[in-house]
């Protein structure tokens, strides 16, 4: 499937469905997503295919199954966050029996599951997410997440990273936090043939500055928000 950026404007991904509007990973979420029109739909899977971004899910949190039946059935495109490695064959097999091997696409911070997916399913898109967000980082505000001198830092090292980081992972797609998003950055992943999503931009100063920069796609909570600042652009 075809994640580089339309001409007209960068594709909009629900984050969690569309986390600042429903209950996040949820299918009210979905829904939400959804409705507000994202082009894509973003949702966490856990080990024992529920949605959920801690790892133990809810008991009632819905299961990979219903997000794969309401988004083929609304002609949604799914974006599936692993948040471990070791369930990888169980999520492909849910992806291939929904139909939805043109309509979906997987992303993890882990390499093992970089290279799991490598082999069982090598046509499938591959992101690989960073920095990995294991203290909510996506809901912070940049830089007070490291300071100052530490984000600008983060920045100027970026685009000599990518290349490595690419390839080590064997990544097909580039999720970077949005504060690490610079137009350099996108044109050395763009140069290896891979699009590049910038998450969470919850704003619209924070969206716009990303579609300057030349993403493919931005990650947001509230994807009517995203829409609505891209279209005035």
């Amino acid at each position: 499937m075809n994640l580089w950026r339309d001409p007209e404007r960068p594709f909009v991904i629900g984050h969690r469905g569309a986390a600042g509007v429903a209950p996040e990973n949820t299918l009210a979420s979905l829904e939400a997503g959804v409705e507000a029109g994202a082009d894509i739909v973003e949702f966490d899977v856990q080990p024992n295919l529920r949605l959920g971004h801690t790892d133990e899910p809810a008991d009632d949190a819905p299961s990979l199954d219903d997000a794969l039946d309401y988004l083929r059935a609304h002609g949604k495109v799914a974006h599936l966050d692993l948040k471990l490695p070791g369930y990888e064959a169980e999520v492909l097999a849910a992806v291939r029996s929904h139909g939805m091997e043109e309509r979906a696409y997987i992303s993890t911070t882990w390499l093992a599951t970089m290279r799991t997916l490598a082999l069982l399913a090598p046509t499938l898109p591959r992101a690989i997410g960073y920095p990995r967000d294991r203290h909510g980082v996506s809901k912070l505000p940049w830089p007070p997440i490291a300071g100052q001198v530490g984000a600008a830092a983060a920045r100027v090292a970026m685009p000599l990273r990518v290349p490595l980081l690419l390839q080590r992972t064997g990544a097909t797609v580039l999720a970077l936090h949005h504060t690490l998003c610079t137009t350099t950055v996108v044109r050395h992943a763009h140069a290896r043939l891979v699009p590049v999503l910038a998450w969470t931009t919850n704003d619209p100063a924070a969206v716009r500055r990303a579609a300057s920069f030349g993403v493919d796609a931005v990650v947001t909570d509230d994807p009517r928000m995203a829409l609505a600042t891209l279209n005035e652009l």
